[in-house]
C-alpha cells in the first residue's frame, strides 16, 4: 500500500509542477505578452515555518505582480510558493546551496504532500532531492510565504 501512495504522491507532484509550467505559458501565449528581460526580475525572500530566509527571483511580470500583491494585502490568493530545484547556488540566495529555477516558480494555496519540506530539512537532505525525496526536484513548501521584497543584487 505504501508504494502505491508513494507512486500516487510522486504522480500528482509531476502533475502539480506541469499545471504551475502549462499555466503561465498558455496565458503568455493567448495575452500576446511577452517574457520579461533579464534586468526586469525581481527578488523576493520567502520563509517557513522554520522562519528561516530563502531568496526567489521571479522573472515572469504576472508572477511579479502577484508576488507583490500577496505583500502588500491586495491579494491573499496562492499565497505559498512553489518550483522546482537547482541543486546550485546563487548570489542572490547565498545562504543556500540551492535555488528555485525563476522559470518554474509559481504559487499555490493547496499541493501535495510529497512536494512539502522546510527550507531547512532540504538543505540537509539536498543529495537525496530529485528521488523519493521530492521528486522531480519539485518543492512545495506549504508553509511558505513572502515576506518582502528586495532590491536586484
Amino acid at each position: 500500500m505504501r508504494r502505491i501512495s508513494t507512486r500516487i504522491g510522486m504522480l500528482a507532484a509531476a502533475a502539480l509542477l506541469a499545471v504551475a509550467a502549462a499555466g503561465p505559458a498558455q496565458g503568455r501565449q493567448a495575452g500576446g505578452a511577452h517574457r520579461a528581460p533579464a534586468d526586469a526580475a525581481a527578488y523576493f525572500v520567502m520563509t517557513d515555518v522554520t522562519r528561516a530566509e530563502f531568496v526567489i527571483k521571479l522573472t515572469d511580470p504576472h508572477k511579479i505582480r502577484h508576488a507583490r500583491d500577496l505583500l502588500s494585502g491586495a491579494s491573499h490568493s496562492e499565497p505559498h510558493v512553489v518550483g522546482r530545484i537547482d541543486k546550485r547556488p546563487v548570489p542572490y540566495n547565498w545562504r543556500w546551496s540551492f535555488h528555485l529555477r525563476p522559470e518554474t516558480i509559481d504559487f499555490f494555496d493547496f499541493a501535495v504532500e510529497v512536494c512539502d519540506a522546510t527550507t531547512p530539512y532540504v538543505e540537509e537532505h539536498l543529495d537525496e532531492a530529485g528521488g523519493a525525496f521530492l521528486p522531480g526536484l519539485v518543492w512545495c513548501p506549504w508553509t511558505s510565504k513572502l515576506v518582502r521584497e528586495v532590491p536586484q543584487p
